[in-house]
């Protein structure tokens, strides 16, 4: 009666997967925890694959049911990436959770129910976007999104499109952070432990803990590229697998040449990078034999996509020239392309565009669609062929011959090594002699007089002594001998009569007379 009396409000009937935790008359309809109505009837659909609820809203909740509404029962949940949820419906019971839809003037009653909570209301400010892969990878519903290690957004639920065959992602970007996306945003997966080993050797990025574990994607605007204007809600964005794909998104091949090895391409892989003299300007697009029409030719064909506005700026202008007759004067002043080893643990190969002066003059051709790059062998088949070239030097020398002098030789040392045995045995004899061993002692007593002949004649010895008187002796007649001559200078008749033994003769007196 109170119920007829009393105006009832408007009725909602949502579908769900099973009625588990819901109950007629009991079970509570809330908005933002806030009690709005009521479970009035559940029974079975028509499929028997779900069940239909019947909802009885408060009289002024008219305004709840209309589009983008979303209905989902609360009842204790456990995630990696939301944690445990729910939990105080383990004493009151489950509920359901009511989000109301953007304010339209479209009335809506019959809805399909949430399996999953939604991530974020639609009250709450932010910006909404889709994200689209071709693999989901570890994101799912409450992964987080990051800027710069910064959580600024949660994906909200993923779906998988059969008629695209791609994974779309529902993301809510925090107001606060709406700005950062912009329309040449770029986001990639940030799941796990990305471990990386190619041309460019072996790279290892590991995100915060929380994206190991539950997963997780970032954003940001590539170097060198226009961040572009705002985007509105519902704006559609590529997720890339990771943070090198994101940054070749930047790459348009201008240029596509064919290029014909002669040697093996085990480890050029799609995607290995082209570089002129270390700078990337291309990539490698594709390995097969479909582009070439003979089928006699035995060359390795490999497709390159070139974008020559990343050597320079300004050359950007000069690309809409066709391929030929921009790269035809390169090519004549020894431009080629070889195979060469980016990692020589991994074992892949790049392609490198260089000059080299010393080879043969060639043009550019063209195979099948596309212009064919003059190539040149590099790497180990360069060595191999240099290492062939020696051997084939080696094998021309005049082996025999010089074996056979070799042989000669050897026979001569061993003749001459046995002469210098023979002489060590003699040798060896004779130090183990008696008279080699009585030799020393005779050595002994040699020396022994030889000293005792020198110190006869040392300062202190007979000898000298002799010596020095007999120079006395001999400085005394040379004075006798000068003094005779000096005084047969001043009278020679002192010879006859006899020397005046007075040097100063004085006159003697005259006797007196007696």
């Amino acid at each position: 009666i109170y119920r007829h009396v009393t105006p009832q409000g408007p009725m909602a009937y949502v579908r769900f997967e099973t009625a588990e935790g819901i109950w007629s008359g009991k079970t509570e309809v809330r908005c933002r925890s806030v009690r709005v109505g009521v479970v009035r009837e559940v029974t079975l659909a028509e499929d028997l694959k779900s069940v239909l609820v019947s909802l009885e809203l408060n009289a002024d909740s008219d305004s709840f049911l209309r589009q983008g509404t979303s209905f989902w029962v609360v009842r204790p949940r456990a995630s990696i990436a939301n944690g445990i949820s729910g939990l105080d419906t383990l004493l009151n019971g489950a509920y359901i959770e009511l989000d109301p839809g953007r304010p339209t003037d479209q009335e809506v009653h019959h809805f399909d129910g949430l399996e999953t909570p939604a991530a974020t209301s639609r009250d709450i400010p932010g910006r909404r976007i889709i994200l689209t892969a071709e693999e989901a990878g570890s994101l799912s519903a409450g992964s987080p999104l990051y800027y710069r290690g910064i959580e600024v957004g949660r994906i909200e639920t993923r779906k998988f499109e059969i008629e695209h065959q791609l994974v779309t992602y529902d993301v809510f970007i925090r107001q606060e952070y709406s700005a950062l996306v912009t329309e040449n945003t770029r986001f990639w997966n940030a799941s796990g432990i990305d471990i990386i080993a190619g041309a460019d050797g072996l790279k290892v990025r590991t995100p915060s803990i929380e994206a190991i574990v539950s997963g997780g994607a970032t954003f940001g605007v590539i170097d060198g590229l226009d961040p572009g204007k705002p985007i509105e809600d519902g704006k559609m964005f590529t997720l890339f697998s990771n943070e090198d794909d994101a940054n070749q998104s930047t790459f348009h091949p201008t240029s596509k040449f064919v290029l014909l090895f002669d040697q093996s391409v085990r480890g050029l892989v799609r995607g290995a990078p082209v570089e002129f003299r270390g700078i990337t300007i291309g990539r490698v697009a594709d390995i097969s034999f479909n582009y070439l029409k003979e089928t006699e030719d035995s060359r390795i064909p490999v497709l390159i996509e070139i974008d020559l506005a990343l050597l320079r700026s300004e050359s950007a202008g000069k690309v809409a020239k066709p391929d030929v007759e921009f790269l035809k004067e390169s090519v004549s002043h020894g431009l080629r392309a070889a195979l060469k080893a980016a990692n020589l643990l991994t074992g892949a190969l790049y392609v490198d565009l260089d000059y080299h002066p010393d080879v043969v003059p060639a043009v550019i051709a063209t195979v099948g669609d596309y212009s064919s790059f003059p190539t040149i062998s590099s790497g180990l088949a360069q060595l191999e062929t240099k290492v062939t070239a020696v051997l084939d030097k080696i094998q021309a020398l005049p082996m025999d011959d010089a074996v056979k002098k070799l042989a000669t030789a050897a026979d001569e040392a061993s003749s001459a090594l046995k002469e210098i045995k023979e002489t060590v045995a003699s040798a060896r004899k004779t130090l183990d002699s008696p008279e080699f061993t009585q030799l020393p002692a005779d050595l002994r007593n040699s020396l022994a007089a030889v000293e005792k002949s020198v110190s006869s004649v040392g300062p202190d010895g007979a000898i000298q002594g002799d010596l020095l008187r007999t120079l006395d002796e001999l400085r005394a007649a040379l004075r006798s001998i000068k003094t005779l001559t000096n005084g047969l200078d001043e009278k020679p008749n002192s010879i006859i009569f006899g020397r005046d033994s007075s040097g100063n003769p004085i006159p003697k007196a005259p006797k007196p007379n007696r």
